[in-house]
């Protein structure tokens, strides 16, 4: 029997997968955004705008834009792992771990309130990114895998072949 909280929350880890496979299906099956320079724009309009926190700025003037192509990809491609494993069930505590850092990595990178901003314009920029982070973190604490995935399909399996046995 399958316990509401467990539902829950399994519910809602293949809704953030399924999100995620909607954020990586235009950039994975396109190439506006791998080649066509659309990881670029994002980069230069978060540093231009001032989004990006100004600990971040150096790192994605120095390094991201230098290497923009490889990390377009590499973001592309691990939305699409982090939807496919939370969507499946699947190294469900690797790719919410992964998840948490590219939250916290786009949230310094995109929710910079201003250097005057009082605290709670902080929280409020980040929304964004720190709720799917706090979604990451509670998939990775948890069994978010015990129901509604392959794992849990595959230890069922296991368990009918021990009782056979």
């Amino acid at each position: 029997m399958i316990d509401r909280n467990s539902a829950a929350l399994a519910g809602l880890r293949i809704g953030v997968g399924v999100l995620f496979l909607v954020f990586a299906e235009y950039k994975v099956f396109g190439t506006q955004f791998t080649l066509g320079g659309g990881f670029q724009t994002w980069i230069h309009r978060f540093v231009e705008q001032g989004a990006a926190y100004p600990f971040m700025v150096p790192i994605l003037r120095g390094f991201v834009l230098r290497h923009a192509t490889v990390i377009a990809f590499l973001s592309a491609y691990g939305e699409l792992g982090i939807g496919v494993a939370l969507t499946l069930g699947v190294f469900v505590r690797a790719a919410s771990i992964c998840g948490a850092i590219y939250m916290l990595t786009l949230l310094f990178s995109s929710n910079y309130p201003g250097a005057g901003a009082p605290l709670w314009e902080y929280f409020g920029a980040s929304l964004d990114h720190l709720i799917l982070g706090f979604c990451f973190v509670a998939f990775a604490a948890g069994e978010t895998a015990r129901v509604f995935s392959l794992t849990a399909v595959a230890m069922a399996s296991r368990r009918r072949s021990v009782r056979r046995a």
